[in-house]
């Protein structure tokens, strides 16, 4: 096979970094040949790889939609990582796990959602290969693997499959694959330098990193090389925003919120509810009382608000109001990490190579939130554990209605807020031996991988000593002596002094009420597979030769995550009970084929089967069709079937207690305005070792057309259909048929009211299925300018839903897209129906510049499409304005390149340059006021400056 015009022009695209994915289209190579004869230089053209096939080939664009992105691409995007990169695409949406998710269950990762299907629906692979993921599942249920990993510099390309793929990769591919492929040679030293900072001067951003390799295949027959990356991302807190309007703040009555919303700050007082907030002087009532709660500040003189803050006032209920997320909240944590990837290849004899591949990252993740209540209530496997009971003795000192207990709501400000530091270590080692002999190309690997995380929580109370120095009767101290011995060795008659007796406490006491607490999370993998690819030239009816791919695959996974200390009895008051573990062993065959057909026609067919100890047997098909009928365009097609196989959080041994938001439909009938509004309930959820995988369809049919020179425009339309969904049962769906913890002591004295909900009882079932479908358009320009004035480029990706449809076992259907929900899954972005990426780009001589713009489409603020509006305004309107929506937003980032001398770079950005603020969005847990996935309006204008020099 020589090589032509044509395809020479794709060989250098994918090999030396054109535009992101450009879609340059080539005849079967039978048509090419006769289109073109050889030129003087012809040689052999390079067949490669692409994600989503096994087969190799010279031409990039096969029946799946991929998105290709280089180096110079992540360069050009200025974003800090390749995480940050990925989830500003347009294809990404509900379900991904950004970095600045803090409070999150996996805090201190980094996932990628496509399709909105939820980062375990996702599957990322480093080099084609899977990787152990990360420690802490999202939300407790789904793993994924953490992004973080991957140092910027070694990265090679990174590919995008849109496109199921379980018949090529097995489990987890329903929504598509991630790939990102590292440097597989590399001869030379670069080291590189970057500096960022916000407008506010923090959020300084620091990126050291050297790559390093030597040795020539062809003439010293090895290379080795070599790429360390640190990174370092100081906080943003809350209370450094104060000039952004609403963001981070959670007392939102500025913008016509209240209390009645659980917007109007911490500490408020709500008449009539029989509620109060977690003040930082105390709110108390009369044990077995129905009056509303006072404020221990209009009782004694010393405990009077203006004794602790100068924030606003003005709670209709005389609550003490302080606004506790501004105060201790961050916008993005405090990041630190370095990750070190090498690589050695030996070519053993002209035939046959050796390599081996090692990944090792460390990280180091430190968070901060608002301190911890008092009255919190929490969950564990036996079941929920009420702490809206705990109160001031009718001794206690600070207890203003002296000879009677009192309820006490209070927010531990004396502690100090609630930490969390989260350190990793990852190593993923490959190791393995790849040829031709025989007319096969085979490739055949060992891998291990493994992930630890432990994680140090400081800022919790322990249940049992805070009952016993609030309220020392003899049954609270006998608990507390024997489960705490530093409880045990403080003086008798040891009590918490609360407000403005604070200082009265002794270190001993904090120590023993409040201790540092820990677990740790291991997740392992072992892989051996063995994969092998060949053609077969002259069959019949066939116009070139058939590609065959076989393979087979055996890997054993572990994951083990230990339940913080204490709460695996409920003694942590506000932290539930997350513990889960399980083994298994999967093991596959494969097989692909790939066959020109006449009339400019190709045909992909594949299948997979997987055995999983756990949970049997899984048959995935595939099948595909690219038809180009004229050299500038063709359309193509797949149908494919996938499955995600439970994760051990979801069918192994452990349990799960956390939070979620709801509505009470018993109070709200009864008339208490507070339970009408959403509000946050703990949920107790079960694994179900009788789980089966999750099911689906996908299907896609599009075209590609390069209707001018140096002009690509592609349009896919995508549907998957996902079945026998594993979800924790609908909350509200639970609540309403009963299944539900009450607090039976927090009465509003209406009559027939059963108390709040404190917990929502619930397990892992296979459940609901879910519809979504879409469209992508991908389309790309480059225009050379007159006078020698460079070239300038255009690039634009856009993926509209159609449909984000969830349908429950009885039948009944919510449609998301467009909307707030799912508000089930992580952070509650939302399902925005319209994502896009635009960038500008203009390139001369030594001289580049790119700007580029990230668009999310509008959002009704309702958790369903048809649903009333999620929150209202303190007089019952639509929030955050009168249509119930949140409002567009988009942000624009300018990037720069300038090469002084050949091996110098000076490279810099501009992030959001015209600083635009994130809309308020009162809905989402992910982020206070506004929505994560508007996370750099919430940061505000930052600016980059780094070098490169390459020796």
């Amino acid at each position: 096979m020589t090589e032509t015009p044509l395809s020479r022009s794709i060989r250098r695209l994918f090999t030396g970094g054109g535009a992101v994915g450009l879609a340059l289209l080539a005849l079967p190579a039978a048509g090419l040949a006769q289109d073109a004869a050889p030129s003087p230089e012809a040689r052999p053209v390079p067949r490669v790889e692409i994600t989503g096939s096994n087969i190799r080939r010279s031409e990039t664009e096969t029946a799946s939609s991929v998105i290709t992105m280089n180096r110079a691409d992540i360069e050009k995007s200025g974003k800090a990582s390749v995480a940050e990169l990925l989830q500003t695409l347009a294809v990404d949406n509900q379900g991904s796990v950004p970095a600045s998710f803090g409070a999150g269950f996996a805090a201190g990762a980094s996932g990628i959602s496509l399709r909105g299907l939820g980062a375990a629906s996702t599957l990322v692979l480093l080099n084609g290969r899977r990787m152990a993921p990360y420690g802490l599942a999202d939300d407790g249920q789904k793993q994924f693997s953490d992004l973080n990993i991957i140092p910027s510099d070694a990265v090679e390309r990174i590919e995008v499959l849109k496109d199921g793929a379980s018949a090529i990769y097995g489990s987890d591919a329903i929504a598509g694959v991630v790939n990102v492929i590292l440097r597989k040679d590399y001869t030379g030293t670069t080291v590189r330098a970057e500096r960022g900072i916000t407008k506010y001067w923090d959020a300084h951003e620091t990126t050291a990193a050297i790559t390093s390799g030597y040795g020539n295949l062809d003439t010293d027959r090895y290379n080795f090389l070599f790429s360390v990356e640190y990174k370092k991302f100081n906080p943003i807190w809350y209370r450094d925003r104060s000039k952004r309007d609403w963001i981070g703040r959670d007392d939102l009555r500025p913008w016509g919120y209240s209390s009645e919303q659980g917007l109007g700050g911490t500490g408020a007082i709500i008449p009539g509810s029989g509620t109060a907030g977690s003040a930082i002087n105390g709110n108390v009532r009369p044990v077995g009382s129905t009056d509303d709660y006072v404020n221990r500040g209009s009782l004694i003189p010393t405990a009077a608000c203006s004794n602790f803050t100068n924030h606003p006032q003005g709670d209709p209920g005389g609550g003490c109001v302080i606004d506790s997320d501004n105060l201790y909240g961050q916008a993005l944590p405090k990041q630190e990490n370095l990750s070190f990837f090498a690589r050695g290849t030996w070519q053993l004899t002209p035939a046959i190579q050796a390599y081996s591949e090692l990944n090792y990252y460390t990280n180091q993740t430190s968070t901060s939130a608002a301190p911890s209540g008092v009255s919190a209530s929490v969950g564990y496997p036996g079941g929920p554990v009420s702490n809206s009971i705990n109160r001031l003795g009718p001794t206690h000192p600070d207890n203003p209605f002296p000879g009677t207990p009192a309820t006490l709501r209070y927010l531990a400000t004396d502690v100090g807020p609630v930490t969390a530091r989260i350190e990793g270590q990852f190593v993923r080692w490959v190791g393995g031996v790849k040829g031709s002999n025989y007319g096969w190309d085979w490739d055949s690997a060992l891998l291990f991988s493994h992930n630890h995380i432990y994680s140090t929580n400081t800022g919790f109370l322990q249940r049992d000593v805070a009952r016993a120095l609030l309220d020392p009767s003899p049954e609270n101290v006998a608990a507390a002596t024997a489960n705490s011995p530093a409880y045990a060795a403080l003086p008798p008659g040891t009590v918490w002094r609360i407000g403005e007796n604070a200082g009265l406490n002794s270190p001993a006491m904090y120590a023993a009420l409040s201790p540092a607490i820990g677990n740790p999370a291991n997740t392992k993998m072992i892989q051996w597979d063995l994969k092998a690819s060949r053609e077969f030239a002259g069959l019949p009816v066939l116009t070139g030769p058939l590609g065959l791919a076989v393979g087979t695959e055996w890997r054993h996974e572990f994951t083990k995550l230990q339940p913080t200390t204490g709460t695996e009895r409920g003694n942590v008051i506000g932290l539930g009970y997350s513990a889960y573990e399980g083994q298994r062993n999967v093991f596959a065959l494969y097989g692909e084929a790939l066959a020109p057909l006449p009339f400019n026609i190709e045909a992909s067919a594949a299948l997979r089967w997987d055995h999983f100890t756990d949970v049997g047997n899984s048959y995935t098909p595939k099948a595909g069709l690219k038809w180009t009928p004229a050299r500038s365009f063709a359309l193509r097609g797949t149908f494919a079937r996938g499955f995600r196989a439970p994760s051990f959080a979801e069918n192994g041994r452990g349990g799960l207690a956390a939070f979620a938001t709801a509505a009470d439909p018993v109070r709200c009938d009864l008339g208490i305005a507070s339970a009408c509004n959403t509000a946050a309930v703990a949920v107790i959820t079960s694994p179900n070792p009788g789980l089966s995988p999750e099911r689906s369809r996908s299907y896609t049919l599009g075209m590609i057309w390069d209707p001018l020179p140096r002009t690509s425009i592609s349009v896919d339309y995508w549907k998957i259909k996902r079945t026998n969904e594993i979800n924790q049962e609908q909350i509200d769906s639970a609540i309403a048929a009963g299944s539900v913890a009450r607090d039976s002591t927090n009465l509003s004295g209406i009559p027939g009211d059963p108390g709040p909900i404190t917990a929502v009882l619930t397990r892992y079932i296979n459940s609901n299925q879910t519809k979504v479908r879409g469209i992508d358009i991908d389309a790309r320009y480059a225009h050379n300018l007159p006078n020698n004035y460079g070239k300038a480029t255009f690039d634009v990706k856009y993926t509209h839903f159609f449909e984000w449809l969830r349908t429950e076992p009885d039948g009944t259907s919510r449609e998301f897209a467009g909307t707030h929900g799912n508000c089930d899954v992580t952070n509650c972005t939302g399902t925005p129906d319209n994502r896009a990426n635009f960038r500008f780009g203009w390139e001369r001589k030594e001289w580049q510049a790119s700007l580029n713009a990230n668009f999310r489409g509008k959002i009704d603020n309702t958790l369903f499409r048809g649903d009333d509006c999620a929150i209202t305004f303190d007089n019952g309107g639509n929030t955050p304005n009168s249509s119930c929506e949140l409002s567009s937003f988009i942000t624009w980032d300018l990037t720069a390149r300038w090469k002084p001398a050949p091996q110098w770079e000076v490279f810099g950005s501009i992030q959001n340059l015209f600083d635009k603020v994130a809309p308020l969005d009162p809905t989402t847990y992910g982020a206070t006021s506004y929505n994560p996935l508007d996370f750099e309006g919430a940061r505000g204008r930052l600016f980059t400056l780094g070098a490169r020099y390459t020796f």
